[in-house]
């Protein structure tokens, strides 16, 4: 007979000194991210290198894009809530897979960790291939293929140190290369208010396709500008105070990211006309030459995109080794994975790091940008699913009705939260497309041969026992 997952959690031994990482830190014990750190770890996960092109992406939908950012922002803070929540009540490092694995199971638990993992190492290799992109304005490196490949794999090493020399350092990083991104992003998206031209922004509806048509075109694009608001309940174990802590800072740096993508996107609709908005390979750089004259806008955004993808690379480097790091310690990931050095998952930083370096090298080595593509592509759909797990786990804890995770008094609005962060996430989904939701169900599922070993090894050690 399968026993529940509630059994399964009481019948397991007590954690030995080597797994208390993973638990809520103990009483008294000094976390390693406080408020500000935290909310710069998810306000700099979301906002990655996107925020820099979505104004010219979006253009061609007309301002209704703006009623798109309003809609998912809303969906966004529901599910940052709905972390918070879970957070509260399982405070773990590992956060999606921790809250998937509670409620419904290891097997659950391992494809949100596996669906993660996958998620953030195509985008890591996405990201540094992006910021060679802008560093040729600088510096022009691309004339060599070498070169270029060599300056992908130092934006990636980079970080990837910074993680490993501990996680003091990793949040000093992300603090430090969040303000700097915010500057000329602040720039830009406040000052270009008081140059906005009511006559360039275009129409409210340019597909010609009717209004609700055109927000949910919009929205489509601007879905995935939003993932990352899993980021505190991530590294939950290294927050301080992670119960209180993990869902102000996922609401925070959520509402943050989500005004300087209304703001940035409204100022650059207003500086730079539609028509050429719509061909523009560097909305904010126009914005800024057409606010001050010149040609040194370009200069400014790639030094701004620059620090906001190292940024952005510096806290997902620590993602990529949190949900491997909590399947391990439960048995469900290979044993090196829970190994930890100074607050950071070790081998988990190099082993992501090495496997995003070469798919790095996959991009630029010749016939190889399609297979590339399709990865990318993938993530779209991987990133969903410790989505809907959570939310889901979260809708289970409100039917059962234990009182120990659900506190009658707030049960209509957790309901509420827990259906609009469920539905959001669908809509996350939905939005990744056909080919993306079909090949990412190939790559999540080809992770059950991992799932295979590790749970057939830990059968045949207990029966020997």
């Amino acid at each position: 007979m399968q026993t529940s997952p509630a059994a399964r959690r009481q019948a397991a031994p007590p954690s030995t000194p080597d797994t208390a990482d993973s638990a809520a830190p103990a009483p008294g014990r000094i976390g390693r991210f406080g408020l500000p750190t935290a909310t710069a770890l998810v306000m700099g996960n979301i906002i990655g290198g996107g925020i820099f092109m979505i104004p010219a992406t979006v253009a061609p939908y007309g301002t209704v894009s703006l009623v798109s950012f309003a809609v998912l922002t809303v969906g966004a803070i529901a599910l940052a809530l709905v972390f918070g929540q879970l957070a509260r009540r399982n405070p773990r490092t590992g956060g999606p897979y921790v809250y998937a694995r509670e409620a419904f199971g290891d097997f659950a638990g391992f494809l949100s960790a596996w669906s993660y993992w996958i998620t953030t190492l195509v985008s890591n290799a996405a990201l540094a291939v992006a910021a060679v992109g802008y560093l040729d304005v600088l510096l022009p490196i691309q004339h060599s293929k070498w070169l270029t490949i060599g300056a992908a794999l130092a934006v990636q090493w980079l970080p990837a140190l910074a993680n490993l020399a501990g996680t003091r350092y990793v949040g000093a990083v992300q603090l430090i290369s969040t303000v700097l991104k915010l500057v000329p992003l602040a720039l830009v998206s406040v000052g270009g208010l008081f140059f906005f031209d009511p006559a360039k922004p275009g129409p409210f509806d340019a597909s010609g396709h009717g209004w609700v048509g055109g927000m949910t075109a919009a929205a489509a694009i601007l879905l995935f500008s939003y993932l990352g608001v899993e980021s505190a309940a991530m590294s939950a174990g290294e927050v301080r105070d992670p119960e209180r802590n993990v869902g102000r800072a996922s609401v925070l740096g959520t509402a943050g990211a989500a005004v300087v993508y209304l703001l940035g996107t409204l100022a650059v609709f207003g500086t730079v006309a539609h028509d050429k908005l719509v061909h523009s390979t560097a909305p904010f750089s126009d914005a800024v030459n057409s606010m001050f004259g010149g040609a040194w806008g370009g200069t400014v955004i790639a030094v701004a995109a620059l620090v906001s993808m190292t940024g952005a690379l510096n806290g997902w480097t620590l993602l990529a080794a949190q949900a491997p790091y909590a399947a391990a310690q439960d048995g469900l990931f290979p044993a090196p994975f829970a190994t930890k050095r100074r607050g950071v998952p070790v081998f988990g930083v190099l082993i992501s790091v090495v496997l995003a370096s070469l798919l790095t090298i996959l991009n630029f080595t010749a016939g190889a940008q399609n297979a590339f593509n399709i990865l990318v592509l993938v993530t779209t759909f991987t990133a969903c699913v410790p989505y809907l797990l959570s939310t889901a786990a979260q809708l289970y804890w409100l039917v059962r009705g234990e009182s120990g995770k659900v506190a009658p008094s707030r049960l209509a609005r957790d309901a509420a939260l827990g259906l609009g962060a469920f539905a959001f996430s669908l809509w996350l989904l939905a939005g990744a497309g056909y080919a993306a939701v079909y090949q990412g169900v190939l790559f999540l599922f080809a992770g059950i041969l991992v799932y295979v070993w590790m749970a057939g090894r830990r059968a045949r050690e207990a029966s020997a026992s």
